[in-house]
């Protein structure tokens, strides 16, 4: 009968030993299992704390052995002086050698998911029969938590900074036997991407134009840059052209054409030739496009969760999003959105590029570059971005107000102004600007182009 069956929690304590024993006769093999399984993978207590240790021997570069060990286990009193040798030395004849260590680490990582499944269908269980919660925010925390665990991203109880030293140590060691591995994914901007050293993981991005300027040009061009490069997916939620019509600014780009051109159908023969070229060469990338009027965050993370090999998500724009939340006050509105679009962007670990509109207050000023405090509806804008981008083009306001552009170079160059940068220094660069192609290039390239 089922309700006989007596339900315990998944855990394989001879797994558990023999991962242990492994690191014990070979300490170096902690190196092998260290990305795969932590201290809270272990459903014993004591083994917790036996891996907590070795780590702390193995990051002291002191061996690694039965007496060093027990004394390590003794000076955080998990043992007292007495005890804990005979066990010690049952965990180091447990197995003969370490050449299955990978495999005990796999057992102990799989009990431990499947733990955490448990614990997670029991608490959304207890949500569902509360029948207190709105079902679209029960429903929710059962995607994202199934997402986090899938994704090895599980919330767990603290981590002891000696298992966060041994990753930095590794990523270290990484960035010696492979500098580019430093960088974040590029822009394909390379005076941009020396101040930013690229987007982090996880980083918010916000970019920041009045109408005119080429924000969303300017986000495509890097969509595009990103998938050629990385070979990632692209995300892309346009909330205010409808796929086909970005898809012809993004082959303008690529092939070269007027954008005018396309839009009218006004083409010469030659110009299908770029066109098939851009359009094969784009088709091989893993660009998504979405163009849902009026998405919330929940809708796109839910979205983005089902994407294979995420590289970068790009959001154009903020206004035009909706909250999962009805806020009378709109301020407040934007500013929980952009929260949760933080919020999104670490759980995906990916970057996430927005777009936002400015206020009006730049046409009253002077000088008219953009500032943070211009960001529209900015309320926490500012203080959720990691990294602020303004773009302004000098030749734009001269051109509206009927003054004369010096010269033809000033009229293909635009400033990208680093307003903030959690990571490192800001700053202002100069990158071409072409406008009947919607593309933003390196000024060294732009020099080339054909005007």
């Amino acid at each position: 009968m089922a309700e006989d069956i007596i339900r315990k929690l998944p855990f394989s304590a001879i797994a558990e030993q023999s991962l242990l024993g492994s690191i014990l006769i070979d300490p170096t093999s902690i190196n092998q299992v260290a990305d795969t399984v932590s201290s809270e993978d272990f459903y014993l207590e004591e083994h917790k704390q036996i891996y907590l240790a070795m780590h702390s021997l193995f990051m002291t570069n002191n061996q690694i052995d039965v007496v060093t060990l027990i004394d390590e286990l003794v000076k955080k009193g998990v043992y007292s002086k007495s005890g804990g040798e005979d066990y010690i030395k049952i965990i180091a004849q447990t197995v003969p050698n370490s050449l299955n260590v990978k495999d005990y680490a796999k057992i102990v990582k799989d009990k431990s998911i499947l733990r955490q499944l448990i614990n997670m269908c029991d608490e959304v269980s207890d949500a569902a029969y509360s029948e207190q919660n709105e079902v679209s925010s029960v429903l929710e925390k059962a995607q994202n938590r199934l997402y986090a665990i899938a994704q090895g991203r599980e919330s767990r109880n603290f981590r002891h900074i000696r298992e966060v030293i041994h990753d930095v140590y590794a990523h270290l060691k990484q960035l010696v036997t492979d500098p580019a591995s430093s960088q974040g994914t590029s822009t394909g901007f390379r005076s941009l991407d020396r101040v930013l050293a690229g987007m982090g993981n996880s980083d918010l991005v916000i970019v920041g134009a009045r109408p005119g300027m080429g924000k969303t040009s300017f986000c495509l061009n890097i969509g595009t840059n990103v998938a050629k490069a990385t070979g990632k997916a692209v995300a892309i939620f346009s909330l205010e052209m409808s796929a086909e019509q970005l898809v012809n600014r993004v082959i303008s780009s690529e092939a070269l054409i007027d954008s005018y051109a396309l839009r009218t159908g006004e083409l010469k023969p030659e110009h299908w030739d770029h066109i098939a070229q851009a359009s094969s060469a784009l088709s091989q990338c893993e660009i998504l496009i979405d163009d849902t009027p009026g998405i919330t965050v929940s809708a796109m993370k839910a979205k983005l969760q089902r994407v294979n090999n995420l590289g970068l998500v790009i959001i154009d724009y903020l206004q035009l999003m909706q909250s999962d939340k009805k806020i009378e006050n709109r301020t407040q509105e934007v500013s929980d959105m952009s929260r949760a679009l933080k919020i999104m962007a670490k759980e995906l670990n990916v970057p996430v590029i927005c777009c936002s509109q400015l206020s009006r207050t730049t046409e009253g000023r002077t000088n008219k570059r953009p500032m943070p405090s211009d960001l529209r509806e900015s309320g926490s804008i500012e203080q959720d971005a990691d990294v602020i981008i303004f773009l302004y083009r000098d030749e734009y306001y001269r051109n509206a107000e009927g003054d004369t552009v010096e010269s033809d170079a000033e009229q293909n160059t635009a400033e990208v102004i680093i307003a903030k940068n959690r990571h490192g220094s800001t700053d202002t660069v100069k990158v071409g600007w072409t406008g009947r192609y919607t593309k933003f290039r390196d000024i060294v390239i732009e020099e080339n182009m054909p005007r």
